[in-house]
């Protein structure tokens, strides 16, 4: 969580920085000279107009392009940062108020522990229930796990993680989601 603030801070701080650079870059080269007043004044409106339209198209191009990157970006970082601490997660024993995800399933094909084993289970939960998603369907099972329970497991043999924060759910499902 640290790293994302962090981070954003980074990216507001050259953000910042390149939008002060495009608003001052040029004008010192431009200055009128002293000893012509008189023409600088009367050519001035002139070639300051189209100079500030320039300008402030630059600007807009830039703040536009800085926010698309900065965008990507956390979209990039976020994302691997959620898949990290859903993998913490999935690792961390007791979670909440139960026992941890590892402690009663594999990732590993083929190995089962008291659960089914979840390798490949970003693929296999696109295609348990017709018309849900396969995110949809791990954040259900993690929440209320009775809804759709594999075959040779009982039911009411997983506890609801009803205590986990939404951030701590969608951490697990973004891990989940990475064993196909």
């Amino acid at each position: 969580m640290w790293f994302r603030k962090r981070s954003l801070w980074l990216v507001m701080l050259v953000l910042a920085l390149a939008l002060a650079l495009a608003a001052c870059g040029g004008q010192a080269e431009e200055a009128p000279a002293a000893a012509e007043p008189a023409q600088q004044e009367e050519a001035a409106p002139a070639t300051e107009a189209p100079q500030a339209e320039e300008t402030e198209a630059t600007q807009a191009e830039a703040t536009e392009e800085m926010a698309e990157a900065t965008e990507e970006a956390q979209e990039e970082t976020g994302e691997q940062d959620l898949v990290a601490l859903g993998k913490e997660l999935f690792h961390q024993n007791p979670l909440g108020q139960n026992a941890g995800c590892v402690t009663c399933h594999s990732t590993e094909p083929g190995v089962q522990l008291v659960g089914p084993s979840l390798a490949g289970i970003a693929t296999t939960a696109a295609e348990r229930v017709d018309g849900m998603s396969a995110e949809d369907y791990i954040r259900q099972s993690i929440l209320e796990p009775n809804a759709y329970t594999v075959e040779g497991f009982p039911e009411g043999l997983m506890p609801a993680y009803t205590d986990l924060t939404p951030e701590q759910v969608d951490a697990l499902v973004a891990y989940l989601m990475t064993l196909k």
